[in-house]
Parts: structure tokens; sequence; C-alpha cells
């Protein structure tokens, strides 16, 4: 599409920005608008997703009929299929009278399913069905309705990821995703953050009848330069915040400082065993403990060639190192009369703690189990604890019961637990 039908479409819907992904994604939104081939789009929170789906709407043939936004994670579980599907007179306490859910309601027009990550199991195998048929059931009925509408979804989650952990059906997730459409987030859109802020300044100084606000060169360089963990939503409600607290108009990087977090908020687990949590991501608990065991089982192999060093008189004193390379708190020595290696601890104040012997025959003969090893011995006590039940042993493990079965045929154990 030429860039100056670009222009004209980011002004009718409001869009600010030049990125070459960003045109990119509003130049697909318009080659699939006069289809009806479902929409997935993804990116982070706070990028401008919802813009896309009105793109869609309204250069499609269901223009003329309804456009409905529901936000999937903001209807309590209970309520859902009663929002999405409606419901009959008496189908639950407090269904008074019959109701029109939002499908019967986007009948003929476009429907936007944003956070589509966020629905229930149950709900997802009533939308497939709606996407291969248009057809669902009210809740409290018997009767199989109709409707004919599109569906467009947004996520900020890894869906590859839900699948994986059986939170999302794989089956739903490629009829999302016919046509899929990745929102930048405003970290890489260089530029454009600087032409968003005086956006939203100049919207503010209308707003509250006051000098606009603008940015020296330095502060544009801070502003460019920082994070933005909340995307557009935070650099707007950062922009509103200066330009109504500071009486200065013109913004330094002194004054631009004062209004950003120095970091990007933390999950608040602590530091365990070297695990860094501002170099790394994890995306469960699960993941954290397979890298300690992994940490574990290095420091165990190390240990075990500072013992077989020892052994062999090659040295009296070694210092230990964990994984950071910085020296720990324990020395060890080795007599090559016994056969016994000495960690001692040293304290804070430079004195000796009480010794712990070490049989270094024993330890190095002793080889750590692998983690595959590990997870399979977990697997079976899960499934004794719970008499063979694949359910009960999954929600204790934490995991899902797709990943369990995967598990327990992997390790050979569908023969055991029949």
């Amino acid at each position: 599409m030429p860039r100056k039908d670009l222009q004209a479409i980011k002004m009718r819907f409001g869009i600010i920005g030049n990125d070459e992904q960003l045109m990119r994604d509003i130049d697909v939104a318009m080659q699939v608008a006069p289809t009806d081939l479902s929409v997935l789009i993804t990116g982070e929170s706070g990028v401008g997703k919802e813009s896309f789906p009105q793109i869609i709407h309204q250069f499609s043939r269901r223009k003329h009929g309804q456009y409905i936004a529901v936000n999937c994670g903001a209807i309590p579980k209970g309520t859902i299929a009663s929002e999405l599907f409606g419901h009959e007179k008496g189908a639950f306490t407090g269904a008074i009278s019959d109701r029109k859910g939002y499908f019967a309601e986007a009948n003929g027009g476009t429907i936007f399913l944003d956070e589509v990550g966020e629905l229930p199991l149950e709900i997802q195998v009533q939308l497939l069905r709606i996407l291969e048929s248009g057809e669902y059931i009210k809740v409290g009925s018997s009767k199989v309705e109709k409707t004919d509408v599109r569906i467009v979804a947004a996520t900020n989650l890894n869906l590859q990821e839900a699948i994986s952990e059986g939170r999302f059906r794989e089956d739903l997730y490629y009829r999302l995703n016919t046509i899929p459409i990745k929102v930048p987030a405003l970290r890489d859109r260089g530029d454009d953050i600087i032409l968003l802020f005086r956006k939203f300044a100049g919207d503010s100084a209308e707003k509250y009848q006051m000098p606009a606000i603008r940015l020296t060169d330095e502060a544009k360089i801070t502003l460019k330069s920082y994070p933005w963990p909340g995307n557009v939503r935070q650099l707007k409600n950062v922009t509103e915040q200066i330009a109504i607290m500071e009486a200065n108009r013109e913004i330094t990087p002194e004054i631009l400082k004062k209004y950003l977090p120095e970091s990007p908020i933390q999950s608040g687990l602590p530091m365990l065993l070297g695990v860094d949590q501002q170099n790394q991501s994890f995306s469960s608990e699960r993941e954290i403990l397979y890298k300690i065991l992994f940490d574990m089982r290095k420091d165990v192999n190390d240990l075990k060639e500072l013992v077989n060093h020892l052994k062999a008189g090659k040295t009296q004193q070694v210092p230990i190192f964990t994984n950071s390379h910085e020296p720990s708190n324990y020395v060890s020595s080795y007599n090559p009369g016994s056969d016994t290696a000495t960690v001692t601890t040293i304290n804070s104040h430079g004195g000796n703690e009480p010794t712990v012997d070490v049989d270094a025959e024993e330890y190095v003969e002793e080889s750590p189990k692998s983690l595959d090893e590990m997870k399979r011995k977990m697997i079976i006590e899960a499934l004794n604890r719970h008499h063979g039940k694949r359910k009960s042993a999954a929600k204790d493990l934490n995991i899902s019961e797709r990943t369990l079965y995967r598990k327990i045929k992997e390790y050979g154990l569908d023969k055991e637990f029949d």
C-alpha cells in the first residue's frame, strides 16, 4: 500500500509513529480486512493492539455491523459463558430473563477478543466450535444457535508456551492465528518515542490550558534509551505527570529521571543459588528449579575434581569458587596420609568455624543423578501418592495432564501405571 495511504489510516485511527514494523502491521491489517480470515494480534501490554481490530472492521464488508470489544481477562470465570453466549431464564441463580451474549449481538459484525489467552479451557472448546461452524449453545439451553461473526483476537501471552503447559488449546491457536500481526514494543520504535511524547504533551496542554512541555536534546536521548516496560501506556502516563507537576516547561534529563523507575519491576523471587534475575528470565518456577539443579550438579562435579586433585597430592589448600567466580567462604585441605578431606568455614571476622570431614573416597565414587532420573523419580512418587490417579499427580507436580502423559510414556512408566 502507498505510504500516503498508510499515513491517512494512521491519522484516522490516531496511530502515531513511522516505525517500519508498525507500518507493515497496518498494511497487513488493510490487506486482510476485506476477507473473513481470523487474525491474532500479539505484543506486550500497552503497545496499542486495540487499534488494529478497529482498522480491520472499518475496512471490511462488515463495517455496518456491530463491533464489540471484549476483555476476556476482566470477566469472572463463573459468568464468562453467559457473557459470551447468553443464557436462558432460570439457567442459574439470578437469571431472571433470557439474555443474548456478545456473539449474538455481534451477528453480522466483528468481535474483538482481547486477552484471549485468559479464556478457560471449556470456553476455548466452544470458541473453536464457533470458528468452525458458527454454532454455539446458550447457558441452560439445548438449542443450537447460529452466528456470523468475524473474530479478531489479541494477547500479550506466549500462546505456544501456554499450549505446552496445557493452558491453551493448540487447535484453537492455529484457527485464531490464520493471519498473525505482531505489534512492536515501544523501546524498539526509535524516534516514535519522541513523536508520541510530543503528542501526549500537546494533548495535556490543551486539556489543562497550560503551556506545552518540551524536551531538551539530552532529555530526548534519555527518553529513547529507557526500556519502557509499560510501552505507550506508560509513556502517556509519564508525560501527563510531568505536564501537570513541573513548573519548568523545558524538560531536562534530571527532571525526566524523577518520573522514570530506575529498573523494570522484578518478579519478587529471591536470589537462589546463583540464579541471576537481572540477566535471566524464567517462564515458571519449575524452570528456576531446573536451573538450580544444573548449577548444583556443576558445583558437585567441581568439588569432585578438587578432591581428586587433593588425593593426588597436587595441592594442600585450594579455595572453592562459586558459579559467580567469586571465592566462597570455604577452604579445603587434604591429608595425603588419610582418606579424609577437611572443609573449613571461614567466618566474616576471619576466624574458622568448626570443620566438617568428608570421606573423599566415598564422595568421589558417588555420581549425581541426572535431571531425567530425578524427574522420573518425582513422577513415580507423585503417582504412588495418588494411587496412580494421573490428574491428581499432575496437579501435585504443577504440570498439565498432557505433559504428565507424555513424560510417563517417555520414561517407560505406562505399563507400571496403566
